[in-house]
């Protein structure tokens, strides 16, 4: 008996209130963002850039966090698999934004996880598995914009 593959379905719900009448530089830019069926919700703004809340995340820094995630979480599963044990990972994630570029986009991601595992497997090992994990990351596979990991890989 042979089955469909699975199709996974995400949703998102953005709202907004206020008034633009005053013009661009004068809105407020806050609006909250929840999907369902989680029961946190976010706030969010636009880049300060852009007129938006410094103390509040945006949607490009959205992007980064969800890139920086998958790649934690793809990592986490093939090192599980292979019967590494990862003992700390964190990222220092980054992207960059160039305004001169038409149209407007992020030019790269570029995530920098510092991974710490219990001795055993060579650090070439490690790094074969970052790269598996990194094929396997549905959102980076979802993206234009390249996701480019460089990860700093230590034993204790």
């Amino acid at each position: 008996m042979r089955t469909e593959p699975a199709v996974h379905h995400y949703r998102a719900h953005v709202s907004w209130s206020g008034s633009t009448a005053v013009g661009y530089h004068h809105y407020d830019r806050t609006h909250t963002a929840d999907a369902p069926p989680a029961d946190t919700g976010l706030p969010l703004s636009s880049d300060p850039a852009f007129g938006g809340d410094p103390a509040l995340l945006n949607p490009e820094q959205l992007v980064v966090l969800a890139a920086s995630s998958c790649q934690l979480l793809s990592f986490l599963a093939v090192a599980a698999r292979a019967r590494l044990d990862v003992r700390d990972y964190r990222d220092e994630a980054a992207a960059s934004m160039p305004e001169a570029d038409t149209p407007v986009r992020l030019a790269e991601i570029v995530l920098r996880p510092r991974i710490v595992l219990a001795a055993g497997p060579t650090p070439e090992r490690v790094r074969h598995l970052v790269e598996v994990a990194h094929r396997e990351c549905f959102i980076a596979n979802s993206l234009a914009t390249p996701v480019r990991v460089e990860p700093t890989i230590e034993f204790v």
